[in-house]
């Protein structure tokens, strides 16, 4: 496969390299949308949304989508070693440059380790790493609240609004038959705008917290689902449309650690950074990855959990994992992915907003093999969440009907002369 190329299709094991599709994009859609539509309804459907969401949404609202690059910690004994073990974590994982995960992940160990023998520059790193964690906050919540200023807003005349956007990505996967497993959206994000889109589009969101006041975390993975029974039919309950199952692996802006417990907050979507939801030393409480909590099990807690989850969710035969937004730039999730590519059933479908080469991709699938376990669609105009929404993924409001109707023209075509005499109509 040729990854010097702006556009990359790669469908039913076949390869094309597009210069243009924009110019072409609906006889492109006449080959997309029926193979999407086909694959989305896989008995069981994954989706994993990186940074890449919500910055296509951030943008097409004219928000501010947030950076993940760091930006050090200047004047810190050590600094300079803390910063060349990020890269080497970076390297490790196969992103390029050093983001503020690796920093907070070098500056935590080398915290941990000043803790342990009592030295005094312990101090000045707990003052450094609460700085730059409620600094990265705070910028969370900025881009939260320049999406809300412009979600019914509509960047050209003739273009839908940032709502309907979103809505109407949500529901291109949610919407599964009847007889299909629950979608599971898994995301690597801090941020709720997942928990908004379900609440504008309706869907009820299934976790593992439990509770009205104080939601808690549970261990336990209890699968509480919802069904109808449909007129007529005795023993065979079905599941309720529009419930979807959510795992946040990197924990979330709202989830907060204490009593040894965890509990998610009423921090509201694009709070003001001086809401008092927000803690002024967030490394001991906010819970996201990675996390400084001083507790031998968070080690493991509430992570291991998650990515138990994230595995059994996706290993599994018949399963259909969709990526969108995530640059494979997390080793520990790319691990799970190629697991699951493992099983012959399963397949993995890639749509990316990437420059050429795609070279964390490229990485990824040349490590992995098995293209017929593949659906790319990679490009500046096949990862643009406008171009997917109005051309590419299935319109769940309309499929049900397409196929009814196809069917019936199918049926009334049989009947041959009688159905024309008739003036069509079926007897």
């Amino acid at each position: 496969m040729q990854w010097d190329h702006d556009h990359i299709i790669h469908l039913g094991g076949e390869t094309e390299n597009p210069v243009d599709p924009a110019n072409d994009a609906i006889a492109w859609r006449k080959r997309i949308e029926p193979w999407l539509s086909a694959v989305f309804q896989a008995e069981h459907l994954s989706l994993l949304l990186g940074n890449g969401f919500t910055t296509s949404i951030a943008n097409y609202a004219g928000g501010a989508p947030v950076s993940m690059a760091g930006s050090g910690f200047d004047g810190c004994p050590n600094e300079s070693k803390v910063e060349a073990h990020a890269k080497k974590i970076a390297k490790s994982m196969g992103r390029g440059s050093s983001n503020i995960e690796d920093q907070l992940s070098a500056a935590i160990a080398l915290l941990s380790g000043l803790q342990i023998l009592e030295h005094a520059d312990a101090a000045t790193w707990e003052t450094a790493i609460d700085k730059t964690l409620g600094a990265f906050i705070k910028d969370v919540l900025a881009t939260e609240k320049s999406i809300d200023a412009g979600i019914d807003k509509q960047p050209d005349a003739d273009d839908p609004l940032t709502r309907e956007i979103l809505v109407s990505f949500l529901m291109s996967f949610a919407s599964r038959a009847a007889s299909r497993e629950r979608l599971h959206i898994f995301t690597t994000n801090y941020d709720r705008l997942i928990e908004r889109g379900c609440d504008y589009a309706g869907l009820r969101i299934i976790d593992r917290f439990v509770g009205a006041i104080e939601p808690e975390f549970r261990a336990s993975r209890l699968l509480i689902d919802l069904h109808y029974k449909p007129p007529g039919i005795r023993g065979e309950p079905r599941h309720l449309e529009g419930v979807i199952h959510l795992t946040k692996l990197h924990g979330s802006l709202d989830w907060r650690y204490a009593q040894r417990s965890l509990y998610r907050t009423g921090l509201p979507f694009g709070a003001d950074a001086d809401h008092p939801a927000v803690p002024e030393t967030p490394r001991n409480s906010v819970v996201i990855y990675p996390n400084a909590v001083k507790d031998v099990e968070t080690s493991s807690y509430p992570y291991a959990d998650l990515f138990r989850d994230f595995s059994s969710a996706i290993c599994q035969p018949n399963n259909v994992l969709v990526c969108y937004g995530f640059g494979f730039g997390d080793d520990h999730i790319n691990r799970v992915i190629a697991d699951m590519l493992t099983i012959p059933s399963t397949h993995l479908v890639i749509l990316a907003w990437s420059e050429k080469p795609h070279e964390r991709i490229a990485s990824f699938i040349e490590r992995v093999g098995r293209p017929q376990q593949l659906t790319l669609m990679i490009g500046k105009h096949f990862g643009d969440i406008q171009s997917l929404v109005e051309h590419y993924l299935p319109k769940p409001a309309i499929d049900p009907l397409t196929i009814r109707m196809s069917e019936l023209v199918e049926r009334r075509g049989k009947l041959g002369g009688k159905d024309s005499d008739s003036g069509g109509a079926t007897p």
